[in-house]
């Protein structure tokens, strides 16, 4: 009985989804690693075998979020759809390589924002292209607010080492980093609190939407896995990126140089749409299903908990390393997020989408895209470039 159990287990997470046949480039990643050690291929193997495990990630925290409630459950839904990122930059972290760890995060921000929330916008204008869709413009408010904090917590660090203007020259912005990511990280548990307890009415249309779309389609909305199944797959799938990504973050620099493509462009590019694949997915389908709401919280969602958790959070995983990870994310860099939070806060303070936005938040990402692909560190006279070898 147990073992037909465990195989419907499996058969539902593994074997119902099409994409999962990438599952088998992460073994051979680690093969070609083993016999060859040719880091182009294990690079790509590993970077196409993510893809698969970070969607079934999302879709195991999915299932869970069925037996925590909604409240809950889109916590879940934001904290284990950006595990990925988290995870591949701990291990850059660990390999100080510092600048990896700055873009891929600062990359996974500007996809979400731009080109997740843009895909969303776009394929949910052309379903419904007579009419404008809506969302709740408070939640999108205070989320914008978030971004434009977190974009003050990178731009000092960023102005006191332009400026030349530190007291402790070397040591004042490692400083200023880490008070600033503890304010950051007390800012959104503050966020937290705010949304799901205090405020929580004004969040209202998002709860109601989930509710009504519960009434209407009681299949779709049934788990497919038990509570205990999604917990032990959560496991499964968190370890299984952790090895793939430690043979990804070991391949980015022979890879880099052997494609000719920048470091820049892979971390800020590459790594974030493998990371974002899941959120990617499900935003579109909830926008083509005119649940725009659902399609916010998981684009602008994810974007706030990069900038406001995951950024400062390993500022501080790199303090405990004893790695001077910091907020200075170089003045090209804070630049584009800075003008991503602009654009991105205009488009939303109407509360209405259609695929036109879209379109644009899509053009913006390629030309952002682009920016990275011709965009090279200035050398350091600290040597602060050599953090990524090192």
């Amino acid at each position: 009985m147990s073992e037909s159990f465990a195989y419907k287990s499996v058969k539902i997470v593994i074997f119902s989804n099409k994409l999962n046949f990438l599952m088998s480039f992460g073994p051979l990643a680690i093969l070609v690693d083993k016999l060859t050690g040719h880091n182009s291929w294990v690079f790509f193997l590993s970077l196409l075998g993510i893809i698969p495990f970070a969607e079934r990630l999302g879709y195991a925290t999915e299932q869970l979020a069925f037996y925590t409630g909604p409240t809950v459950g889109g916590l879940l839904n934001a904290t284990f759809g950006n595990a990925t990122e988290l995870i591949i930059s701990i291990f850059a972290l660990k390999n100080q390589m510092i600048r990896v760890v700055q873009l891929s995060l600062l990359g996974s921000i500007l996809s979400n924002m731009l080109l997740v929330l843009g895909c969303a916008f776009f394929c949910g204008g052309l379903v419904f292209n007579k009419k404008e869709q809506t969302f709740n413009k408070a939640a999108a408010g205070v989320n914008s607010g978030l971004l434009l904090m977190a974009v003050m917590g990178l731009l000092f660090p960023v102005l006191l080492n332009y400026t030349h203007s530190e007291a402790h020259f070397g040591k004042s912005e490692l400083a200023l980093s880490r008070f600033s990511s503890c304010i950051m990280l007390l800012a959104y548990a503050a966020y937290l609190f705010f949304q799901l307890k205090s405020q929580r009415n004004n969040y209202s249309s998002v709860y109601e939407e989930e509710t009504r779309s519960e009434e209407i389609s009681d299949e779709d909305e049934a788990p497919e896995i038990t509570k205990w199944e999604s917990v032990i797959w959560l496991s499964i799938l968190t370890a299984c990126i952790s090895v793939l990504s430690e043979y990804l973050v070991d391949a980015i620099e022979v890879a880099s140089e052997s494609l000719k493509i920048p470091v820049s462009f892979i971390s800020v590019i590459l790594l974030p749409i493998v990371g974002n694949a899941a959120e990617h997915a499900s935003a579109v389908i909830f926008a083509m299903k005119d649940k725009l709401d659902i399609s916010l919280g998981v684009a602008i969602g994810s974007s706030t908990q990069i900038s406001m958790f995951g950024v400062p959070f390993c500022v501080v995983i790199g303090w405990i390393m004893g790695q001077p990870m910091d907020l200075n994310f170089k003045l090209f860099e804070t630049a584009t997020l800075f003008i991503t939070v602009i654009v991105v806060a205009f488009l939303l303070q109407e509360g209405t989408s259609n695929y036109f936005k879209g379109l644009m938040l899509i053009l913006c990402y390629l030309i952002v895209a682009a920016s990275f692909f011709v965009h090279v560190d200035p050398p350091s006279p600290e040597g602060k470039l050599e953090s990524l070898k090192a």
